[in-house]
């Protein structure tokens, strides 16, 4: 025992150094000023401008998560239902893209969305012409929905892969058709990983700037891109800071929500 404790020793100092003290120091210029204690930082996340962008990081967010969970969730039903040997290769279809960088990834729809880029040159040999829409709010939410839809696949695939199929047989048994079963059976026993689907998509969405910078071209403002301009531009890390710390208990709310539903689903189960 006292060997394992001595292993720990390094795990302790890593989340002492770069997580408990980071997270004081967020804490320390979120609530002072100019060495004083002082709450106008979070005042000023309540005002006309800020309240705009956190309304709109939430819709974005929002509108992201529902488009992730209408694509993922029919996907992850069809992989369950396939071969084993299929499954692992629909699985590296979902990875492979996670294995580039973030950065590459998102630059890679400004070259296909812009102008006389892929998309606008496929289409013209068609004789179709279109207006991009690089640099509004629906090539953010493109771009979020690519980047993060694995992290919704992925926990609805292990929630419906660990459903008892005995369940649905007896579902059909009993007369219910597959709509019916569908609904009553296997949707419910599978929220736990629509949640937590939703909470890995939603969090991390509202929190992100390089998309919104990258395809929204400075007209999409979100609370990340807030952020990083306080910390980096404006030197204002009172008030990126007071965001930060903002965004911290929106996550743990999220996390604990989180929790619950899945104990909740465990119990149901």
């Amino acid at each position: 025992m006292k060997k394992l404790k001595t292993l720990a020793y390094p795990y302790i100092f890593w989340i002492l150094i770069f997580i408990i003290v980071p997270t004081f120091m967020i804490f320390y210029y979120a609530l002072t000023k100019d060495g004083e204690f002082t709450l106008a930082n979070f005042q000023k996340i309540f005002q006309g401008p800020t309240l705009k962008t956190i309304w709109a990081s939430f819709r974005i967010a929002g509108i992201t998560s529902l488009v992730s969970l209408l694509i993922a969730y029919p996907f992850a039903l069809f992989m369950t239902k396939l071969n084993i040997k299929y499954r692992t290769m629909a699985m590296m279809l979902i990875m492979v893209p996670m294995w580039m960088n973030f950065l590459l990834r998102s630059y890679a729809w400004v070259t296909i969305l812009s102008p006389n880029g892929v998309l606008d040159n496929f289409l013209k040999i068609f004789g179709i012409q279109y207006k991009s829409f690089l640099y509004t709010e629906a090539s953010v939410i493109l771009g979020m929905v690519y980047n993060f839809l694995p992290f919704m696949i992925l926990p609805i695939y292990t929630a419906l892969e660990k459903i008892d199929y005995s369940l649905i047989e007896a579902s059909y048994d009993l007369g219910a058709n597959e709509f019916q079963t569908f609904w009553k059976i296997i949707f419910p026993m599978s929220l736990p990983g629509v949640i937590s689907g939703i909470t890995m998509v939603f969090v991390p969405v509202i929190s992100t700037f390089e998309v919104a910078d990258l395809l929204g071209g400075g007209m999409v403002n979100m609370v990340g891109n807030v952020i990083e301009r306080a910390f980096t531009k404006t030197g204002n890390w009172g008030y990126g800071s007071a965001l930060a710390t903002f965004l911290m208990v929106i996550i743990l709310i999220s996390m604990v929500f989180d929790k619950e539903s899945i104990e909740t689903g465990g119990m149901n189960d």
